[in-house]
C-alpha cells in the first residue's frame, strides 16, 4: 500500500508565486520583450526515485516566449526554459530542472544510505511538431550538485482541443542516464551495504524508466491557465535492479497533480 504524507518545503514561498508576480502596463510587443510564465504545481510523487510510499510537494513552474507568440503547448515532464530558434513546427532552447535532495531522514528505509544533495541540470531542447496535434521532443541536460551525470528525456503527446479552452494530451515516455546520473540514487557501496543492511550494488547507465502522461489543460483567459495531470513511470535496467528498488522500493512510480500559471510580458528582457 502507497503511503502519502504532506512536506512542508517551499510551501509558503510557492503560496504567493503568482499572488507576486509583477503587472506591467499593457503595450504593443517589441522584438526584445519577452512573455514570462510562472506558476505552481500541487504533485503527488514518489517520497524518492524507486519509493512506494508518496508525498505531496509544491512545484514551481516558469517558461519564457517571445512576446506576442502563441502560448506553446507544455507538458508536465518538460524542463523550464525558452525557445531560442523558433521555426514554424521545429523549437530549440535551454531547458532546466531542479531534483529534490534524498535524506536518509526522511524515510525509515534510506537509513544508512547517506543524503543526495538539490541537483540543477541543465541543458537543452529540442521540440519538432510533425502536425498540428503530435508533439516530439526531447532533453538532455548535465547536473550539478546531487549529481553530475548527463540525463535524457524524450516524449511524444498527441495534443487534441476539444473547445476554444479546453484541451487534451498524452503520449509515451522514455528517460536515460548515464553511471555518473544513476548511481547516487540507485548504487549501493560497501559502507552504505554495511550501515543499511542492503547487498553492495554499482549501477551503471542506461535506460531508466519508461511510461506515459496525460494532461487536461483549461485556459482560463489570455493569462491564465489550470491543468491536471497524470505520469506514469516504470524503472527499467540498473535502476530497476537495484536492491533498494527490489527489497524496500517499488519500479512502478506515480505522479498526480494540479497546476495554475500566469502569463505577462517583460519588456526589453534581453
Amino acid at each position: 500500500m502507497r503511503v502519502m504524507r504532506i512536506s512542508t518545503q517551499a510551501v509558503a514561498a510557492c503560496g504567493v508565486l503568482l499572488a507576486t508576480a509583477p503587472a506591467f502596463a499593457d503595450q504593443p510587443p517589441r522584438s526584445t520583450d519577452w512573455t514570462l510564465t510562472l506558476g505552481v504545481e500541487g504533485r503527488v510523487l514518489p517520497e524518492f526515485e524507486g519509493s512506494r510510499n508518496d508525498l505531496l510537494r509544491p512545484v514551481p513552474v516558469f517558461s519564457f516566449r517571445r512576446a506576442g507568440t502563441p502560448a506553446r503547448f507544455r507538458s508536465p515532464r518538460d524542463g523550464g526554459g525558452a525557445a531560442l530558434i523558433d521555426a514554424g513546427p521545429f523549437k530549440f532552447g535551454p531547458a532546466i530542472k531542479v531534483k529534490l535532495p534524498r535524506k536518509e531522514s526522511e524515510d525509515i528505509v534510506l537509513r544508512g544510505l547517506g543524503d543526495v544533495g538539490w541537483t540543477l541540470e541543465a541543458g537543452a531542447f529540442a521540440e519538432y511538431w510533425a502536425t498540428d496535434w503530435l508533439r516530439t521532443r526531447v532533453e538532455l541536460r548535465q547536473g550539478f550538485g546531487g549529481h553530475k551525470g548527463l540525463v535524457g528525456d524524450l516524449s511524444a503527446d498527441l495534443v487534441v482541443p476539444l473547445t476554444e479552452r479546453l484541451t487534451v494530451s498524452g503520449g509515451p515516455r522514455l528517460s536515460v542516464g548515464n553511471a555518473a546520473a544513476l548511481s547516487p540514487y540507485y548504487s549501493i557501496t560497501s559502507g552504505q551495504s554495511t550501515a543499511s543492511g542492503l547487498p553492495v550494488y554499482s549501477a551503471g547507465g542506461g535506460l531508466k524508466s519508461w511510461g506515459a502522461g496525460a494532461q487536461v489543460s483549461y485556459q482560463i483567459d489570455t493569462n491564465w491557465r489550470s491543468y491536471w495531470f497524470l505520469e506514469y513511470e516504470q524503472l527499467a535496467g540498473d535502476a530497476a535492479r537495484s536492491p533498494l528498488v527490489t527489497q524496500r522500493g517499488s519500479i512502478n512510480q506515480v505522479q498526480v497533480g494540479i497546476g495554475l500559471t500566469r502569463s505577462f510580458d517583460i519588456p526589453g528582457l534581453w
